[in-house]
Order: structure tokens, then sequence, then C-alpha cells
């Protein structure tokens, strides 16, 4: 009888100690589950920037390999400051590029100079015709470059920026160029009439990443 009376006693204190203890557990849990929702949801994309990559194309920066939509993560490895002021062209791989056929590739921002105002959209940062299908495979960019690269630099205080890049499938009987107009300045480009005037049709392959300016 004593030591059943024993084995009672120590489970009601068990009990005493576990809901004393476990409000103060679940208050802590609750408290480190909302950090991470905070923070996760500062780099979670919205649907429609989420949607816009198809094709399996791969945007191959030193320390940042961009085969799907993201954005760029703040202050983690300074990408943002090193995507803007060091990094140059990336590498760009295209596995299911035909060997025998001709692509053009586009890197522009339709954020200029704010996603809320892009009175200079599109920004063109870089076009790139006559490249070769096996170049696209082997990740080692050939072709004509008709708009040098050049790198992300968001204003300050502007917000995030789309940076995108498209693939197009080059029509073989086609000189693709840029008009007087359009090569003379980088923004306020149309894309769709540049599209039409080529017959390029939709992109074989499309990727973004988001980014802002890295002092904000």
């Amino acid at each position: 009888m004593f030591r059943t009376r024993l084995r009672l006693g120590r489970c009601h204190m068990n009990n005493f100690i576990t809901m004393s203890v476990l409000p103060l557990f679940l208050l802590l849990c609750g408290c480190m589950w909302g950090s991470h929702q905070v923070e996760a949801s500062a780099d979670t994309l919205s649907s429609v920037d989420a949607s816009f990559c198809f094709g399996d194309l791969e945007v191959i920066y030193p320390q940042l390999d961009i085969g799907r939509c993201l954005i760029v993560p703040k202050d983690h490895m300074k990408l943002r400051q090193k995507l803007s002021t060091e990094w140059g062209a990336p590498i760009i791989r295209y596995s299911a590029a035909n060997e025998g056929k001709m692509y053009v590739l586009v890197m522009v921002d339709p954020d200029a100079p704010s996603r809320s105002n892009p009175t200079s959209s599109y920004w063109r940062h870089w076009l790139v015709t006559n490249v070769p299908g096996s170049s696209l495979r082997n990740g080692v960019l050939q072709g004509l470059t008709i708009t040098d690269y050049r790198p992300p630099t968001p204003p300050q205080a502007s917000g995030l920026h789309r940076y995108q890049f498209l693939l197009y499938d080059q029509p073989s009987d086609m000189a693709v160029s840029l008009a007087q107009r359009e090569s003379s300045a980088r923004g306020q480009w149309n894309l769709e009439a540049f599209i039409k005037r080529f017959h390029l049709g939709e992109p074989v392959a499309a990727v973004q990443f988001l980014t802002q300016n890295y002092k904000d």
C-alpha cells in the first residue's frame, strides 16, 4: 500500500511540474515561431513573381546560382553588394537548348526607377543575339553582344527590383538588332515591340531574381 501511494505521489508531482513548465515552454516556442515567420515573410515571393520562372534556365554568379525565382537575401554574404559592385556578367546555362538553333538572351529591369513608378521600364541590362544552343548547354555564352552587361544597381529607397532573364528562339533567317533610337538609351525600351519586330514569340525559358539597393 505504501509503495502504491508513493508512486501516486510522484505521479502527481510530475504532473504538477509538467503543468507549471508547459505554459512557459509554449510561450517561448510561440515567440520563436513568430520571429521565424517575420524573417521568412520578408523573403517570400508573391505568387505572381514566383510564377515568372520556367524552363530550367540557370543564371550563375560566383556565389549565387539562380535556377528559380528568388529574393536575394539581405546581409547574407553581402550578395546584394557583390551583385552591384563586384560581379560581372553571369554564366548562362540552358541544358534543354537545341544545339542546331540560335537564341536571343535578354536581361531587363521592369521596375526602373521603382516598381511603383516604372517610368523607365524596361531598362535593358544585357542583350545577346546569335547565341548557339551548344554554348548554352555548355554554360560558355557565345554570340553577338548588342548591349553590354550592366549589373543590377537599383536606386536607394526604391524597394525591390525584378531582374529578368528571358531566352528566345531566334528565327534562322532573321538578323536581330536594335534600331538607332533603341541603342541610344537603355531605359524605356519597348521590349514587346522588339519581340514582335523579330517574331521571337514567347520565351522558351525565363528566370528572375529580386534585389534592392544594398545600402537600404
